[in-house]
């Protein structure tokens, strides 16, 4: 009885050894091996313990139709795949190797050899403009930054090198070529760091820094840093005190969130004193012929800075908005209603439509919103403004877009009088950061947040 037992005991082990699902490390070293293989002649780097197969490529290279030039498995073993087959590589495949009822599946995939820099950031706030075409990267920095000792924080592709190494000072008094490496990869980048002792574009900000500003915040600002030349990023501190130089400065961006809303004219002086402290800076600026783009709160801004005549109190007047740590999940596109007759304006131009003209689509599913919102409700039920007709004549604005019950939440103060241009977007859609992102998340329609902001501040600065 007790070697029939331990027969029975063998057997079982003998038949657990090698499975899809349950296979030990002496079976991985023997019966079910892939020893090596080759796609188009070049060789893959097999790793064992994962049962994956990796073949590099250059970084330009076809893999529709890839051959196995070479295939070699363990002693007695087949596969589901042979010498002089074409695979297409676009997507991983398994090779399926069998040896009588043994099996296991390994996973073969193709990566890219790519040496390209995808981030560049100096004194942890100023990010480079790459141009991936030209191999250059531009980075503007105000007087304050010593530019003779920066220490660049570098990111590159998946596995490659970059020299010199991120994190390493270096004197950007000329432009530093930065080289990447990545096996058959090779690319090299001229940095150009420019002191912009008068920068031609602000993002404003409460903070004394950029990297102080809530998530949401912060994210739009390293989006103009990164998109918009001689972009800076100033706090009203520096605007009030006039310590930066507004002699070619052709727009200041304000997007303002504040976690639970802002909620009127009250609650914006409360919660943004230091804007109001600042706002005979702004509205000199104004006045000059300087352009604003105000988003989401900030769009209260523009009365205080005499937008709309000498009345305050044309703040929105229906605003609320989530906290951003637990924000809605967008089930879908989220969207406004471009106002009638203003499909040609310059702030639509090249958005990525659905199948509704007249919708402009702001996220996608499985984005993470707060939905804060600055609008303008419309009706005699509320008070101020009966219909849009009473709007614009108390605000002496134009309005670009509306919201499904009417509400004013896109709007212009056009240019007059040797002023500069206002664009003020108070939906609750226009949203730049996401907490976090469902699985599958794809950015397709949140595209159309920076499109409307490109647009937005070419416009004002034509």
């Amino acid at each position: 009885m007790k070697y029939k037992l331990l027969y029975i005991a063998a057997a079982v082990l003998c038949l657990a050894a090698c499975t899809k699902k349950q296979t030990s490390d002496l079976q991985l070293k023997g019966d079910c091996l892939v020893e090596s293989v080759a796609l188009d002649g070049y060789e893959g780097n097999i790793n064992l313990a994962e049962r994956s197969i990796v073949v590099r490529l250059p970084e330009v290279y076809e893999t529709s139709a890839m051959e196995i030039t070479a295939l070699k498995v363990s002693e007695g073993a087949t596969c589901n795949v042979q010498i002089g087959q074409k695979l297409n590589m676009d997507a991983a495949k398994v090779l399926h190797v069998t040896n009588g009822d043994a099996a296991i599946d390994w996973t073969i995939s193709v990566l890219h050899d790519e040496a390209r820099i995808t981030h560049f950031v100096v004194a942890d706030i100023y990010q480079g403009i790459i141009n991936q075409e030209a191999f250059t990267i531009d980075v503007f920095v105000p007087g304050s930054v010593d530019v003779t000792s920066l220490a660049p924080v570098v990111t590159v592709s998946k596995n490659a090198t970059v020299t010199p190494a991120s994190g390493a000072a270096q004197d950007f008094t000329n432009p530093v070529v930065y080289t990447v490496d990545n096996n058959s990869a090779h690319s090299e980048y001229t940095v150009t760091v420019t002191v912009l002792n008068k920068p031609k574009a602000l993002f404003l900000g409460i903070p004394g820094t950029m990297d102080e500003l809530d998530p949401e915040a912060k994210e739009a600002c390293m989006w103009m840093l990164a998109n918009v030349p001689g972009a800076q990023y100033a706090s009203f501190e520096q605007i009030k005190s006039g310590s930066i130089n507004l002699d070619e400065c052709k727009v200041m961006w304000w997007h303002f969130h504040m976690d639970g809303g802002v909620d009127g004219h009250d609650a914006f002086m409360a919660k943004a004193p230091e804007a109001i402290d600042a706002k005979n800076q702004i509205r000199e600026f104004y006045e000059a012929g300087g352009a604003l783009l105000l988003t989401r709160y900030a769009t209260n801004l523009a009365s205080f800075i005499g937008a709309t005549g000498d009345d305050e109190w044309t703040t929105p007047n229906n605003c609320w908005g989530q906290n951003e740590d637990s924000a809605e999940l967008c089930g879908g596109p989220w969207d406004f209603r471009i106002y009638d007759g203003q499909s040609g304006h310059a702030l639509y131009a090249g958005i990525i439509m659905g199948d509704d003209p007249a919708k402009v689509l702001c996220t996608d599913a499985g984005y993470h919103i707060t939905n804060s919102t600055a609008q303008y409700h419309i009706g005699t039920d509320w008070g101020d403004y009966a219909d849009h007709a009473a709007w614009i004549g108390r605000t002496g604005g134009t309005i670009l877009g509306v919201g499904g019950d009417g509400a004013v939440v896109a709007w212009e103060y056009p240019a007059k009088d040797g002023k500069g241009g206002i664009i003020g977007i108070g939906s609750g859609c226009y949203d730049w950061y996401s907490y976090t992102f469902e699985a599958g998340y794809e950015e397709n329609y949140h595209k159309n947040i920076a499109i409307m902001t490109t647009n937005a501040i070419n416009y004002l600065t034509k």
